[in-house]
């Protein structure tokens, strides 16, 4: 006896061993299986028997993450000594099982519960016997390791509680009880029919397309972003080769007749020249450059001169005002630098202006 009872707990070492060797590998499957088995069949000693052994199969399912349901058929023998004579026992039944799974892995430790019914045919060295049918319930511990998607090994220990009864009596078949009570231990495969279920990968996002800063031009000055050195140009800036601005032209900031007083659509378009400077990374000196249109008449002209540079001043102290942070240097050039024709009055007009020019370091 003590030599089995050291085999069932080697054994469950074994079954613990298996547990240190284990993937993380998860695993969820659907399939049907088939479980063939071994049992070792330890006896009650309402019996009067001894130690067996036997073997069956389970076809199962699973079911979900934690849930396998189970038939399985058996078979156990086991020598008992009925009044005392010696004989043997023959025991056939089945059992539904439900599996509950702690957790899913190449090791996959679960508890059982059974219920079915079986067949006690037991019977003495001189062929007197007697047989019952009876139902039983089983419930256990145990575990599963897998080594291929499609062969397991499995094993569990489990009480079974028996409620035949009529093989007590006269004839000391067993010692009268209302349950009988045996351990058994079962070890064996499990094969899954069919091919694993693999998980399906979820598709990874498409990456978004690399933005090629090349065809991009942000600040809409000509130059693309990847050359940019100054990003964030002020609209109607001319710019260098590296995108930083060079002179802008302040269309419609008028003044009121010879005098340097902004008019109010000059003021409007000032605030927003100071909003976009105050935004404008690029801090460079500025110069507010002031031009007049050819009059013809040299002491005009020279009026002019002056006239530019009062309104050139004029707009530097509203920037600033406004809360511009750049240097500004103002300078009027009169009749210097025409960029129309001052033989018309449309020329002469275009030639009437203002203009930022930022200074190179």
């Amino acid at each position: 006896m003590s030599r089995r009872i050291l085999m069932v707990a080697g054994l469950a070492g074994a079954m613990s061993g298996l547990s240190a060797q284990a993937d993380e590998q998860q695993f969820l499957d659907d399939r049907f299986y088939l479980a063939p088995f071994g049992s070792y069949l330890h006896t009650g000693g309402d019996t009067n028997g001894f130690d067996g052994w036997g073997g069956g199969l389970g076809i199962g399912k699973i079911i979900n993450e934690y849930f396998n349901v189970e038939l399985r058929g058996f078979w156990q023998n086991y020598g008992n000594d009925i009044r005392g004579v010696g004989g043997h026992t023959d025991l056939t039944g089945g059992t539904v099982d439900v599996q509950y799974y702690f957790f899913r892995d190449s090791f996959s430790p679960y508890a059982v519960l059974g219920l079915g019914g079986m067949n006690t045919s037991a019977r003495d060295n001189f062929g007197f016997g007697k047989q019952q049918a009876s139902f039983i319930f089983e419930a256990g511990l145990g575990a599963s390791y897998e080594l291929t998607d499609n062969f397991l090994i499995r094993g569990d220990v489990r009480y079974r509680g028996n409620t035949a009864d009529a093989l007590s009596g006269p004839f000391g078949y067993t010692r009268h009880t209302d349950v009988l009570s045996d351990m058994v231990v079962n070890l064996g495969f499990v094969i899954p029919l069919g091919e694993k279920p693999q998980p399906v990968a979820e598709a990874a996002p498409a990456p978004a397309p690399a933005e090629d800063c090349a065809s991009r031009d942000s600040d809409h000055d000509g130059v693309n972003d990847c050359d940019d050195k100054c990003p964030g140009t002020m609209k109607g800036s001319k710019v260098d080769d590296q995108g930083c601005p060079i002179v802008m032209e302040l269309r419609g900031v008028n003044f009121r007749y010879d005098s340097d007083e902004l008019t109010e659509s000059a003021k409007g378009i000032l605030d927003q020249v100071a909003e976009q400077l105050l935004s404008f990374p690029e801090k460079r000196d500025i110069e507010v450059a002031g031009y007049a249109s050819y009059e013809g008449h040299p002491n005009k002209n020279l009026y002019n001169l002056r006239l530019s540079q009062r309104r050139s001043e004029s707009v530097v102290r509203y920037l600033k005002a406004k809360g511009v942070t750049n240097k500004m240097v103002a300078k009027g050039y009169g009749v210097e630098y025409p960029i129309a024709d001052n033989r018309t009055e449309e020329g002469r007009a275009k030639n009437r202006r203002v203009e930022l020019r930022w200074i190179s370091d």
